[in-house]
């Protein structure tokens, strides 16, 4: 699958980002990473399975958080997607739309939400996590997320660049995504068929927690509402922009739960 064969595919699809349920948090957090690495993959694409091997490989290393974001626009071609989510989709979309371009395809890898690159080529995604961690305020802004009693409770920092936005005023989005470590997919049909592929990091759902306005701040969440089957990991993230114009990722933090 070529990557202007994905750019005529999406160019007719549109959607909305949506919002639904936490996961559970109920371990330490990671120290603070210094990139998150989103991969926009699809179980339908065969140039994607070397790219969701890399994302196995960099899910080992502690400084940086990997995310498997299975899209769903490929389920035409003959194979639906088990782990395709449109919201994921939308956020591929709203990426391009802030970088201005139409660059949109699979294996597409988003890194510290500001550089994109191809998701099978290891060495440009390295040599992007170097490129981006010297903006400024990038994954600058210590995030934690912990367990007290039946709540999870996620902490972030002031900014590091300067005096927080003025009331009202947002200079981010607080996220929390729900994560499954691994999950091996035969695949049936399609360009992959007859393969057996691992995902990893693969988010489940995603949750806006609220807004950031540069201040250190708390957000506690009931743990009762966020536990699901099959959930072993979770990410919270800070980003600039919003929802439909995503910035930069200015703090991130993972946690295992198990």
């Amino acid at each position: 699958m070529t990557v202007l064969m994905a750019y005529n595919c999406f160019s007719r699809w549109s959607g909305t980002l949506g919002v639904c349920a936490i996961v559970a948090i109920v371990g330490p957090a990671h120290a603070e990473p210094r990139a998150v690495v989103e991969l926009f993959t699809s179980q339908g694409c065969s140039s994607c399975p070397p790219a969701d091997r890399i994302i196995g490989e960099l899910a080992k290393d502690p400084d940086v958080i990997a995310l498997s974001m299975p899209i769903d626009y490929w389920d035409y071609l003959g194979w639906k997607d088990t782990l395709a989510d449109s919201r994921f989709s939308a956020r591929q979309k709203a990426y391009s739309h802030t970088r201005g371009d139409r660059n949109v395809y699979t294996p597409q890898v988003i890194v510290n939400g500001s550089a994109q690159v191809i998701g099978s080529d290891r060495a440009k995604i390295d040599s992007a996590i170097g490129e981006t961690t010297k903006a400024d305020g990038v994954m600058s802004v210590p995030v934690s997320i912990s367990l007290t009693g039946k709540h999870v409770i996620i902490s972030v920092a002031a900014s590091m660049r300067g005096p927080a936005a003025s009331l009202g005023e947002s200079l981010g989005e607080i996220w929390i995504c729900s994560v499954t470590k691994s999950v091996p997919i035969a695949i049936g049909k399609g360009e992959n068929r007859g393969q057996k592929v691992t995902y990893h990091n693969v988010v489940r759902d995603l949750l806006k927690v609220g807004d950031w306005n540069g201040s250190s701040g708390s957000w506690t969440l009931p743990l009762a509402d966020i536990s699901r089957e099959g959930i072993d990991a979770a990410v919270v993230f800070v980003q600039g922009g919003n929802r439909d114009k995503p910035g930069a990722m200015l703090g991130a933090a993972y946690t295992s739960l198990h």
